[in-house]
């Protein structure tokens, strides 16, 4: 029967870079998106460069709940390898002068949607061998100016998936594995949107940045190893694989 691996958040970015590493190991791919579009230029791509893998899209807005929950039905046809949640945005800006629908749609997709997948996931696959995967951020161990909510989401999306990772270690019957991707700045859509201005200029903002690619390559090292997170390391810039990092406290016995 054949595995796939399920990545969200697909159409660009990130999750389209990983889409593309991963089809050039020859992996078969579920990707979905709010844009048709896009998907299916990614999977007519796809095609062109491994058409040994099996591509299937499905399009989907992850910032509503109900969509969750209809999307993990549509899976349950497929046998699953890997869940990759990548889907998620930022917003730039000092609390208490941002648009809230837009903070309210961004904790939605960071923490509801990612949630709720990981532990539908976790239900069904818990005991066979799997990965979850969770895109966090630098930003999800270190507060950055302007950007303190959605700092706080991928903090969150940090402890969920550590306290995840501890609990997976401790069941004896568990064969799922729950790691995190913390990258720093990466290049693609993601300061478009979080700053609401197009074409926003990486070289005046930043001083140092990584490609999508060079991202999805780290999420791909990531994947290989035992280690639980992946991360950029912000004073040499460099990616290296770590061990848990917040506190756990295991339940007494």
């Amino acid at each position: 029967m054949k595995k796939y691996i399920v990545i969200t958040g697909a159409s660009s970015g990130i999750g389209a870079a990983a889409a593309n590493a991963f089809a050039g190991r020859g992996e078969n791919l579920i990707l979905i998106a709010r844009r048709a579009e896009l998907l299916q230029n990614l999977k007519d791509e796809i095609a062109q460069i491994a058409p040994e893998s099996d591509v299937v899209i499905k399009i989907c807005d992850l910032s509503r709940s109900e969509n969750v929950l209809t999307l993990w039905d549509e899976l349950k046809s497929y046998e699953l390898k890997a869940l990759i949640n990548n889907a998620g945005f930022g917003d730039y800006g000092a609390v208490g002068e941002r648009d809230l629908s837009k903070i309210s749609q961004m904790l939605q997709l960071n923490i509801i949607s990612l949630t709720l997948l990981s532990h539908l996931f976790v239900r069904d696959y818990k005991r066979k061998p799997s990965q979850l995967i969770n895109i966090s951020s630098a930003g999800g161990y270190s507060m950055v100016s302007n950007a303190v909510t959605y700092c706080a989401s991928k903090f969150f999306v940090s402890a969920f998936t550590e306290g995840l990772h501890h609990e997976l270690a401790q069941d004896k019957d568990a064969k799922m594995q729950a790691k995190v991707l913390a990258p720093a700045a990466t290049k693609s859509e993601f300061c478009d949107v979080a700053s609401g201005k197009r074409g926003f200029d990486y070289d005046a903002a930043f001083s140092q940045y990584h490609s999508s690619e060079q991202t999805a390559e780290f999420l791909l090292t990531l994947y290989d190893s035992d280690a639980c997170i992946g991360e950029v390391d912000l004073a040499s810039f460099e990616f290296k694989l770590s061990e848990p990092k917040f506190n756990y406290i295991a339940a007494a016995k």
